[in-house]
């Protein structure tokens, strides 16, 4: 019982001790005044525009290779960059810009869809990592294909 007690005490008064100093006092106005600054600097997220999000290639024959591309435009403020692209499947490539796009500018996004083996109705997506607020952005490529005879 002594030692509950004693360690009670201990406890108790541990706490009084370490709350002496005020949070508030802790706080670097410097570092603050840096922060409120470097906030007000940033600039709003690059903005992705799309010529079509949605490319219908039509009717093809089973083993024709489709190329197509997208024109992506940057109508943001500051450069967009897009970091990886991957498609649903390994049938369609993408190929995407590298280097980041100015404000204003435009690059393309060129895909290439392979049909061998494939028949029906197709759809593939491809997806872009990006810097924008959506950080994905989805595009769709869509056909049919004809069996060959």
């Amino acid at each position: 019982m002594k030692k509950i007690i004693l360690l009670s005490v201990f406890v108790i008064s541990l706490v009084f001790v370490s709350c002496k100093d005020n949070a508030s006092a802790k706080i670097n106005t410097t570092n603050l005044e840096q922060a409120k600054e470097r906030d007000n600097n940033i600039k709003a997220a690059p903005v992705a525009e799309f010529d079509q999000t949605e490319y219908d290639f039509g009717e093809i024959t089973e083993g024709d290779v489709i190329e197509g591309s997208f024109k992506l435009t940057n109508a943001g403020e500051t450069d967009l960059i897009v970091t990886s692209a991957k498609a649903t499947c390994g049938c369609t490539v993408p190929d995407w810009p590298k280097q980041p796009i100015k404000p204003g500018e435009t690059a393309e996004v060129k895909f290439k869809f392979s049909s061998k083996n494939r028949t029906g109705k197709q759809t593939k997506s491809i997806t872009l990592k990006t810097n924008t607020e959506k950080i994905n952005e989805v595009l769709r490529i869509k056909g049919n294909v004809i069996a060959k005879s």
